[in-house]
């Protein structure tokens, strides 16, 4: 069905995709690389580092997180007001720029389609209530806010092609993600302590404090951080892997580390809270838990999960292709919606 021009919203804090941390920057360019596949005319607002088949629409050259002398908020409404400033060339805006540019929605006559990668504060809930009538989609049935008005829910996807299944096994635990208490490095560092098996800890430090206090003092031998990594340095530790922890403290918004290490044949042990239940499959992809003595106590079952299944999970629920698919369903849906609004 292409032919409809479709502009692809992508935040501006890393490159698209990113080089190594930058979730929503993944996701974003994961649906312009899928669409483009799928024949559709796409513009990508990103960074102009960013690398995309798609026609790249930029008007700042690097991430404000890779550049210290690109002042944030410049940066932002500079990038955001330049995709609205064309909204009459497409038929339809998809961002991932969460709720400031819903203020420029009501100003073009472009219908936009918010994808809602989580609420980061109540504080920012005040704009979302205003514009509550857009179009919106949740990256998973437990993180909706109630009265918005959500069209579907759309797992993210991934390319399986980065992240070849693990030909064997490892011995180590590792931890991707965030250095913030939010994501539960503590809790990771526990159970390799208890369990006496050695972790890698790998991502940005978000909370120094946090990591001065909560990490680093236990970092000897056996529990290393290495920091952040690219997707090679990610396929590494999944090659070495015994499983991936996720001990996150609060309700998770989708996880896209589980499935990068599932489509990895690497199992997760993740906190059910949030959208852990519906991304990982308890006892057959990995294992939910609620804290860590579970999560030490399922340590010798790990034996019981099959990479092959973890991976076919991936490929039919959590793939570009899956994503893509379902995103379409969503335009036309918009499509629809607009043009019995003329008539």
């Amino acid at each position: 069905m292409p032919a409809k021009r479709i502009a692809v919203l992508s935040p501006v804090a890393w490159r698209t995709p990113p080089r190594q941390y930058g979730a929503w920057e993944t996701v974003a360019s994961n649906i312009a690389e899928g669409l483009v596949s799928r024949g559709w005319d796409v513009t990508l607002f990103a960074t102009r580092d960013s690398v995309t088949r798609a026609h790249l629409n930029a008007v700042i050259d690097r991430g404000y997180e890779e550049d210290p002398a690109v002042d944030p908020k410049v940066a932002e409404y500079l990038h955001i007001s330049e995709a609205f400033e064309h909204a009459g060339e497409f038929d339809l805006i998809h961002s991932h720029y969460d709720f400031m540019a819903l203020s420029y929605t009501r100003l073009v006559k472009t219908p936009v389609l918010t994808t809602i990668h989580g609420f980061s504060s109540p504080r920012i809930m005040p704009v979302y209530e205003k514009y509550r009538d857009g179009y919106f989609v949740s990256i998973s049935n437990s993180d909706r806010a109630p009265g918005l008005n959500y069209l579907a829910t759309v797992y993210n996807g991934i390319d399986l092609d980065l992240y070849p299944l693990r030909k064997s096994h490892g011995d180590e635990l590792i931890f991707l993600g965030r250095i913030h208490p939010d994501k539960g490095v503590h809790l990771a560092i526990e159970v390799a302590r208890q369990s006496g098996l050695p972790l890698v800890i790998a991502g940005i430090i978000q909370d120094r404090t946090y990591f001065r206090e909560q990490v680093e003092p236990y970092l000897d031998r056996t529990i290393r951080y290495i920091g952040p990594v690219d997707v090679a340095g990610k396929n590494e530790l999944f090659a070495r892997a015994r499983a991936l922890l996720h001990l996150n403290t609060i309700p998770e918004r989708f996880g896209l580390v589980l499935v990068e290490a599932n489509a990895a044949g690497v199992p997760v042990i993740a906190m059910d809270l949030g959208s852990c239940r519906e991304v990982i499959e308890d006892a057959r992809t990995g294992f939910l838990v609620d804290g860590v003595r579970q999560a030490v106590g399922v340590l010798n079952r790990l034996s019981e999960i099959d990479g092959e299944v973890c991976r076919q999970r991936v490929r039919q629920c959590f793939s570009i292709e899956t994503m893509v698919a379902a995103y379409e369903r969503v335009y036309l849906k918009i499509f629809e919606l607009e043009a019995n609004r003329r008539t």
